[in-house]
């Protein structure tokens, strides 16, 4: 009572919800009524109704920089630079000038911002294009041209062949005399032109409000005191293109944003590669130790300013700070310094490689499919190394796996069979004798064409009589079909050549020629197809006045409608069930005959539904079971859809690369069960398992409560399939629905929702097993299923496996299981562009997945992973030096131009090339060997471990090139009795060292050599040394002397330099001969004291301090500091 209660409730407000928009024809001051004003801000309001122009671009001049930094700086990276960049502007903090982070930033910043400019200022140019668009409008009792920004709901347009529709509108009159209007696939039917006065119109249509429901539209219309039915069919959607009619008029409806076709133009869901996911927490986990190792070096440094700095009366700067202070500081300039570990570069190379691999795909013209001059089409940057990492594959079957090229090839009339060629070879039938028929259709059964030609057979007459009146095909006047799907035009052309021929058909008639006989039928009601009746039927009077019902649709729908009377059921079910063994596509046909008071009373009815407002299509639904019913079996046909080529071979390949493959379709089991095998997705070694005969697995014999979904956490449960070998599971959309059951969130009582949680829980425990056994299985089959289903089942595999997932497919009905897969891919075939435009990749042929996965996604998963592993390495070598200086020169940081240099010219080009061409083995050797795709699947190549193997490479190469040469200079002695070594000449040696460790490292990672990755390398070294001259020479210390003090010597005396290289320490002091002098500044500073050195101290100076190493730290000042 309380469930019956509650969903009454909620479907009044649902229809006062949905009923709540009104609109007045020929009166644009109705809608500015105060009724209709929707508050905007504070106490400013506006209309509820929208204006007609569109606006998709994100930006305009004032709005562009803040929204696009605000956008960018959600990036966690860049708030990271952008809070080094602030802590290296503040002086006591700083260790870097801040332009070494500030022009990366920007770089980064701007080629972003302006990618993001030139894609706005194209959204900026079509909006501007579609706005200024021209239409005609009813103004003033007359038609006048205005542009469609200007067009207002409730205003009257006049549209004309070829013109686009410029708003969701009510299609009142057509200049067809049946009043009919064809746009692209979809038939709509209009009001009578003599009933409707456009120019007096002003009637009243309440409707459902502004939604994104391109399948439905219920309203009424109030005009002359009767209220009048509105559905999808009278409604001509903004964007479509008129066809087959001269003029038509229609009353706007919604406009602008409120439009059906905006409102579906909602961002998609932003897909992120696991990769992604996984470097993301080890940047985490890198500033964690960049933390952990500043915090002990600045503790460090806290202590040696207490125990030796404060007292080293020489590095005295005149702040006057406390050892903790300087402590805080030193942990700020380790920050900056460390920096390296995560540097900015990563992230731009990291785009770079993938708009590299994302270019590989484009030119790949082994993906080309020259037929329809179609190339293979990357259409997102970020997703390249998931394509390696790909566990399941959903694919749709008809257009995907086949061509989607409908042919009419055997029926079954009144039990039998036609066109049987198993034991016989028939020349084509000779279609001479019909000067209607399609020259290219092709049928071997003479024996059928004699009989209808014969015209003694009834049944067969009243099949094909059928297949020309039950469809929704449209004609236009070279007799060229225009069907909304490839099977009515099959079915229809198949008529046609057996002498019943379309035509032509108004809104109330269809005319058909039989045989040498044109005759029209009044059409009464069109009961259309929808994916939840799998059927279509109309009701038509005949010339004699007969009433008669002809319906066409699957046979599981069909068989539970047929009349106890009706004839051949079995027969024809055998016929069915072989027609689907040979992979072939099936209808079953019938018909009843109607008396004119039984159809009077279901009219009545049926007029009655259509004005219902809550829950329309259920109330019409129940009115077609009403006269849906005791149908006499006729027939049944079927329809060939050939396999694209190479799709076996594709399916095996991949199935050898351990990818498992789901086949989701809405044909019958038979049929996709003989379309597995004939593809290679089932085959003979295999188990095959029904829904229907496991559904009585018991929950609770395997588990009491759903498992954890986070990965390596689950403990795996006991099989469902208990024998060793091949297993494959094949299911229907009606067995779906019991594991699939999800019910919406409604404001129910608490005593139900307690209920509903309980059938919600047991709904995930069933999910749960199915989830398990389908991929215990090598491949799973899912026939009779929906739209929303296939969707369903790529989000429970998502959720409770974790696994990457991709969806293949071609047309609307395909474009949500495309976009909830992590990788969707769109086939342009016969249905349209409504997958490739919801898609990540695109291509022609089913076949070119078997290339895009085990080729261009094995290599992009190889070249990324490779390319993040040295990456880490080389700058965790680079930087880790710092951290062992520090305990050598009073962890005090201080650094300079090659921390910079470093990432941008010495290592960055290798690493990034290996990333953009690097190969393992060739294309050949991929496709031959498709266990190579493996590692991707395991993640095997870039985890945890592989960041700490990095890691402590890293540690052990910054030992390597530290205390190498530390050990060497180490407390020598030249002949002269002085030490010939100083820190610039230790500076150098360990920085050389480190180009050369890290360039020869990745030559010998490179698996691919070419000609640029040799030119890197060695281009590197070459550049590395260019600039070391040119630091290290008296024309850089001319050219800007305020940051190149050090030139070799500071005077003519042979001064001993202590000098750290800019990677290292710049301490401003030197020792020459047994004395201390002042090195040159670096920048303003404070007067040095007069008294500065002491006379005695050139005298007391420790002959250790002369000799390398030991003294280091007693002659470091920081750069900031007065000298």
């Amino acid at each position: 009572m309380l469930l019956v209660m509650a969903d009454d409730v909620n479907t009044c407000c649902a229809v006062l919800l949905e009923m709540g928009w009104k609109v007045k024809a020929n009166d644009r001051a109705y809608h500015q009524l105060p009724e209709f004003q929707k508050k905007v801000f504070l106490c400013i309001k506006k209309s509820r109704y929208s204006g007609n122009a569109i606006k998709t671009y994100k930006y305009n001049a004032l709005t562009f920089i803040p929204l696009n930094l605000y956008e960018q700086f959600k990036r966690v990276a860049n708030v990271y630079f952008l809070a080094l960049l602030i802590l290296q502007i503040i002086p006591d903090i700083t260790t870097l000038p801040w332009y070494t982070t500030l022009i990366p930033l920007v770089v980064v910043l701007g080629i972003t911002a302006i990618k993001d400019l030139v894609d706005d200022l194209a959204r900026h140019r079509m909006d501007k294009e579609i706005n200024n668009r021209k239409t005609e409008v009813l103004l003033d009792g007359r038609f006048e041209s205005a542009k469609w920004r200007d067009v207002q709901v409730g205003d009257v347009v006049r549209l004309k062949k070829n013109d686009f529709i410029p708003a969701d509108i009510l299609m009142l009159s057509s200049s067809n005399p049946n009043s009919l209007c064809y746009v692209e696939t979809a038939e709509l039917d209009g009001f009578d032109p003599l009933t409707l006065n456009c120019v007096g119109l002003t009637g009243l249509i309440e409707c459902e409000e502004p939604n994104n429901r391109l399948d439905k539209f219920i309203g009424t219309m109030l005009w002359n005191r009767e209220r009048y039915p509105l559905d999808l069919d009278n409604m001509l959607l903004r964007g479509c293109k008129i066809r087959n009619t001269d003029v038509c008029h229609g009353l706007v409806i919604f406009a602008g944003a409120d439009t059906k076709i905006m409102k579906n133009g909602g961002k998609t869901r932003f897909k992120r590669t696991k990769i992604d996911e996984l470097m993301n927490y080890m940047v985490y986990t890198i500033f964690a130790l960049l933390v952990l190792v500043a915090a002990g070096l600045a503790i460090g440094h806290t202590f040696w300013y207490d125990q030796i700095g404060a007292k080293a009366w020489y590095l005295f700067d005149g702040k006057g700070y406390s050892a903790s202070h300087r402590g805080f500081l030193s942990f700020w300039g380790y920050i900056i310094v460390l920096n390296t570990m995560v540097p900015i570069s990563l992230y731009v190379s990291v785009e770079v490689i993938r708009l590299g691999q994302s270019k590989f795909i484009n030119w790949d013209l082994q993906m080309y499919y020259a037929d329809k001059d179609t190339p293979a089409k990357a259409r997102t940057t970020t997703l390249n190394e998931q394509l390696g990492q790909i566990e399941y594959i959903f694919s749709d079957k008809t257009g995907t796996l086949t061509q989607n090229i409908m042919q009419f090839k055997k029926c079954t009339i009144a039990g039998r069979s036609y066109a049987d060629l198993s034991a016989r070879v028939f020349q084509p039938v000779d279609w001479s004798w019909n000067r209607y028929a399609d020259k290219m259709f092709q049928f071997m059964d003479h024996s059928l064409v004699a009989t209808v030609r014969s015209g003694k057979d009834k049944d067969a007459m009243e099949f094909f009589k059928l297949l020309s009146l039950c469809h929704t095909v449209m004609v236009d006047e070279d007799m060229v079909y225009q069907a909304a799907s490839p099977d009515e035009g099959a079915l229809v052309t198949a008529a046609r050549n057996f002498g019943y021929v379309f035509l032509n058909r108004t809104q109330d008639t269809i005319t058909i020629q039989e045989g040498d006989k044109e005759n029209s039928y009044e059409m009464l009601a069109l009961l259309d197809f929808n994916s939840d009746r799998k059927r279509m039927s109309i009701i038509l009077r005949f010339p004699d006045g007969r009433i008669r019902l002809y319906c066409k649709g699957a046979d599981t729908v069909i068989y539970e409608r047929l009349s106890a009377e009706s004839k051949h059921t079995k027969s024809t079910q055998t016929a069915l069930d072989i027609f689907a063994n040979e992979t072939l596509r099936t209808l079953c046909l019938c018909y009843k005959d109607i008396s004119a008071g039984e159809y009077e009373a279901w009219e009545r009815r049926h007029k009655e539904a259509q004005v219902v407002l809550a829950d329309r299509d259920a109330a019409l639904d129940r009115v077609y079971e009403d006269i849906e019913k005791n149908l006499m079996l006729i027939g049944a046909t079927a329809i060939e859809d050939k396999l694209q080529d190479g799709v076996p071979e594709t399916i095996a390949k991949l199935a050898k690369a351990d990818i498992k493959i789901w086949v989701l379709t809405g044909d019958k089991k038979e049929t996709a069960e003989n379309i597995g095998y004939s593809c290679s997705l089932l085959t003979d070694d295999m188990q095959i398992h029904y829904g229907e005969d496991v559904k009585s697995v018991p929950l609770t014999t395997r588990r009491v409560q759903p498992q954890s979904n986070r990965p390596g956490k689950r403990k795996p449960a006991d099989p469902f399939f208990t024998q060793t070998g091949k297993n494959a599971l094949i299911i229907t959309g009606g067995w779906l629905v019991r594991v699939l059951q999800q019910r919406e969130g409604r404001a129910f009582s608490h005593s139900v929702i307690d209920i509903m949680e309980g059938l919600n829980l047991y709904s995930a425990l069933h999910q749960v097993d199915f989830v398990d056994m389908a991929c215990e299985c090598e491949a799973v089959i899912c026939c009779r299923v929906t739209p929303k289903q296939k969707a369903n089942v790529v989000s429970l595999v998502k959720k409770y496996k974790k696994a990457v997932t991709l969806s293949i497919g071609d047309g609307a009905n395909d474009v949500n299981m495309i976009k909830t897969a992590d990788i969707g891919v769109g086939i342009s075939g016969q249905e349209g562009m409504q997958a490739v435009m919801s898609s990540d990749y695109a291509f022609a042929q089913f076949r070119y997945l078997e290339r895009l996965l085990l080729v261009h996604g094995r290599w992009s998963y190889i070249r990324m992973c490779k390319f993040l592993r040295f990456f880490f390495f080389k700058n965790f070598a680079f930087t880790l030096v710092h951290f062992w200086f520090s305990f050598f020169s009073g962890y005090s940081s201080q650094v300079n131009w090659f921390i910079t240099l470093y990432n941008l010219c010495y290592s960055s080009l290798p690493v990034l090339l290996v990333g953009l061409l690097d190969q393992d083995v060739n294309d050949k050797l991929s496709l031959r060997f498709p266990k190579l795709y493996l590692p991707g699947q395991q993640g095997s190549l870039f985890n945890y471990k592989n960041f700490f193997i990095s890691l402590f490479h890293g540690i052990f190469v910054s030992l390597i090139i530290f205390f190498i040469p530390y050990g060497a200079f180490l407390q020598t002695m030249g002949q002269d009795g002085e030490a010939p070594s100083d820190y610039q000449s230790f500076a150098v040696v360990t920085a050389s060292s480190l180009i050369f460790i890290v360039n020869l490292q990745i030559s010998l990672d490179t698996s691919y050599w070419t000609f640029v990755n040799c030119f890197a390398v060695l281009g590197s070294i070459a550049i590395y040394f260019g600039i070391m001259f040119d630091i290290h020479s008296a024309g850089i210390h001319v050219i800007f002397p305020a940051y190149f003090t050090f030139t070799g010597q500071y005077r003519s005396d042979a001064c001993l330099t202590l000098h750290i290289h800019s990677s290292k320490l710049n301490p401003h002091a030197c020792v020459c001969r047994g004395r201390l002098q002042r090195a040159p500044p670096r920048g303003p500073m404070q007067p040095q004291p007069r008294s500065w050195p002491p006379r005695s101290f050139t005298h007391s100076v420790p002959k250790r301090l002369l000799r390398f190493g030991s003294g280091v730290d007693m002659f470091r000042s920081r750069t900031s500091s007065s000298e």
